[in-house]
């Protein structure tokens, strides 16, 4: 399975560039666009829910002002989660991925983020009620008028992307992954990307180690102690570099709004973990030996 564009090894996630978050000005956003690009990271992971349905024209804004060339960036965004917001009156969440709403979502993501296409449009949850053919043609209609060049989907099993895959490729899944969750690692979803050459892109990739003191966490700390010296790392690279290892070439999505540490997540793709000390920071996350 072939994908259309190249995307850069670590991805931004914009999630907390908005309203959600940093509530970035336009200038600020523009400057943290533009040292994304200076550093390596060409590639911007959206989604049409983040700052209640507010962040992705923030972004456009700034994307205009930063002067980028379309061609020297990669946009990712989702749709699908509904809920209630100041433009979008729902009386509860729920998921629609009816064909009139997947296109009608997308050309409003064309028009907030300021481009023409999206490199990658992700189904960002699955529905039990999500119909594969009409997916299928909602996406073909995109791809033929050059909306979206690649589709994918987010925290799918591989069951559920066979089921979207009776009538139309999946090129990426987009799921939690890192030292402190690693579920996806052992129930298939990783095999499933391994053997279809399905892009692996990983939300959450430091998990749990900077937002929580707990018996994990303090192994991991006490794991990692002399590591820090011999890879001349941080924890947070020898984090990613546990996730980077893994061998369906995972795509983390750093959230992180702090330049600094943008730079220091890239320059982790440079560190290659010894096999011992990657089963050795496995076996501090389970507090136990590998079976």
């Amino acid at each position: 399975m072939q994908r259309n564009t190249f995307y850069s090894k670590v991805i931004a996630g914009t999630m907390t560039w908005g309203s959600w978050g940093k509530q970035f000005s336009k200038s600020e956003m523009s400057a943290m666009m533009n040292h994304c690009l200076a550093i390596g990271i060409t590639t911007f992971d959206h989604a049409d829910i983040y700052g209640d349905y507010t962040t992705e024209a923030d972004f456009g804004k700034a994307f205009s002002e930063a002067k980028i060339p379309r061609e020297d960036i990669q946009l990712i965004s989702k749709c699908g989660i509904q809920f209630d917001a100041k433009d979008r009156k729902n009386r509860v969440k729920h998921y629609n991925y009816s064909k009139k709403h997947i296109i009608w979502s997308v050309e409003q993501s064309l028009r907030n983020l300021n481009t023409d296409y999206l490199d990658m449009l992700l189904l960002h949850r699955p529905s039990p009620l999500m119909q594969p053919q009409e997916i299928g043609e909602a996406i073909e209609k995109l791809q033929k008028e050059g909306k979206i060049k690649d589709f994918g989907v987010s925290n799918f099993t591989p069951s559920q992307i066979a089921l979207l895959e009776t009538v139309v490729p999946v090129v990426g899944n987009q799921v939690e992954f890192s030292l402190t969750q690693s579920v996806v690692m052992n129930d298939g979803t990783l095999d499933d990307c391994l053997a279809n050459t399905r892009m692996a892109m990983s939300w959450s990739p430091l998990g749990s180690y900077f937002r929580e003191n707990n018996s994990t966490t303090e192994r991991i700390k006490q794991c990692i102690a002399p590591m820090l010296e011999k890879y001349n790392a941080t924890p947070d690279q020898l984090l990613l570099a546990w996730v980077l290892k893994h061998p369906c070439g995972m795509y983390p999505v750093v959230g992180t709004t702090t330049k600094s540490r943008l730079e220091a997540a890239f320059n982790a793709t440079k560190i290659d973990l010894e096999l011992q000390d990657w089963f050795l920071m496995l076996e501090a996350a389970n507090g136990a030996e590998v079976p």
